[in-house]
């Protein structure tokens, strides 16, 4: 019968051997032998082909109840960026999460504290966070024999509970832009807010110029050059270059000119 033939490929490799040839002399001898190794190959190649499935993925997190915090900014938040210069922020101190729900009540106790010491129409408080993190629980019975009702830890995968967001150390949950006035009140409802979230929180003074990057001595003069357009809350910069009629266009937008 002649040799079963087999798919398997083979590798033929050539190898050299250092052997010692016990003699006289004592000398090594090198050897040139041929060795036929046979290898099978483990991976095929083939079209790499991708699914794609028609239905809705399944790991898709369903049933996620609305955020309780629904409004971002209160105040006067259409004022221009000329009329509040002060900034306060409030910073975190610890790497957490903070509840939709804490964030809801932090935005209701700061600004009702300066709506009723600086009006409504004085400051603008901007919430900085945004719940979009989805957290779980896994609901356990308490009741008399809740052992034969339910498995435990076994399959502790839970459904959605609520939303939070997750905040670094060094980040701001809220900021708020007043005059210099001010001041006392604006550090006042911030030190009341951080009462309604967990851990340690800072009220910090801001050196820009509201809620611009700008420090307020570099605004000042850029302001007075011509080279900051405001534009709400913020402005834009024009630099010193490009073509000269570009110049003199912006040049009027900014003092009114026609």
């Amino acid at each position: 019968m002649g040799r079963r033939p087999t798919t398997e490929p083979r590798l033929r490799v050539r190898l050299i051997f250092a052997v010692t040839v016990t003699s006289c002399s004592a000398r090594w001898v090198a050897v040139r032998q041929d060795v036929t190794v046979t290898a099978k190959i483990s991976r095929t190649l083939s079209t790499v082909t991708a699914k794609i499935s028609r239905t809705l993925s399944p790991r898709f997190c369903r049933g996620v109840p609305d955020p309780k915090i629904r409004i971002f900014d209160l105040g006067r938040k259409k004022a221009r960026v000329d009329e509040f210069p002060l900034c306060v922020h409030l910073i975190s101190k610890e790497f957490e999460q903070i509840s939709s729900e804490a964030l809801e009540a932090g935005r209701i106790c700061a600004n009702k504290y300066l709506v009723k010491t600086c009006g409504k129409d004085a400051f603008h408080l901007r919430m900085r966070l945004h719940p979009f993190h989805v957290i779980r629980i896994n609901k356990m019975l308490s009741c008399a024999g809740a052992d034969r009702l339910q498995t435990g830890m076994r399959g502790a995968f839970g459904k959605p509970q609520g939303t939070v967001a997750r905040v670094h150390i060094g980040q701001k949950i809220m900021s708020v832009r007043a005059k210099e006035q001010h001041k006392e009140n604006v550090i006042e409802a911030l030190r009341r807010a951080k009462f309604k979230f967990p851990g340690r929180q800072k009220v910090c003074m801001s050196k820009k110029w509201g809620f611009t990057k700008w420090e307020a001595p570099d605004y000042e003069a850029m302001r007075a050059d011509g080279r900051l357009k405001p534009d709400g809350a913020y402005c834009h910069y024009y630099s010193g270059h490009g073509p000269l009629m570009r110049w003199k266009k912006i040049q009027k937008e900014l003092h009114g000119l026609d």
